[in-house]
């Protein structure tokens, strides 16, 4: 219990994180399922919570919703939870690429590069296709 209250005081954890976490610390299996069960009913473990802090953290470092809805597959969360995750983020996915773009992305002087390497980086950090097509174009001075 201990270890386990240890670990989500730094920070979220899944129960299946938690759990492996624990068991791969040599406690026994039947003793971790009781604490994290005991953990849950008090509220200091919640899958809930943990899929919305890791949409927020992930999409703060960069990530789209294609790249965080797989990672918070791989957490064994319950399909409701994911999903309300996602739609419950308040970001704005274009803006957060927009962003992005404009701090890594910038230096290139050439619009054709700069387009084409800031799409395929966002393509490859997860974002959507038309959420890329708007956040590679920069506004043009009138």
């Amino acid at each position: 219990m201990q270890r386990a209250l240890g670990l989500l005081t730094r920070r979220e954890h899944s129960r299946k994180e938690l759990t492996r976490k624990l068991v791969s610390r040599g406690v026994d299996a039947a003793e971790v399922e009781a604490a994290v069960d005991k953990l849950t009913g008090a509220g200091w473990q919640d899958d809930r919570r943990f899929a919305e802090s890791l949409v927020r953290s992930r999409a703060a470092n960069g990530y789209g919703p294609l790249h965080i809805r797989a990672e918070l597959g791989t957490h064994d969360l319950p399909a409701e939870v994911r999903h309300s995750a996602l739609d419950e983020f308040e970001g704005d996915w274009t803006e957060i690429a927009r962003d992005f773009v404009e701090r890594r992305f910038a230096r290139i002087e050439d619009p054709r590069l700069r387009e084409r390497k800031a799409g395929d980086y966002l393509l490859r950090r997860g974002f959507p296709s038309d959420v890329v097509r708007a956040a590679i174009r920069f506004p043009t001075a009138d």
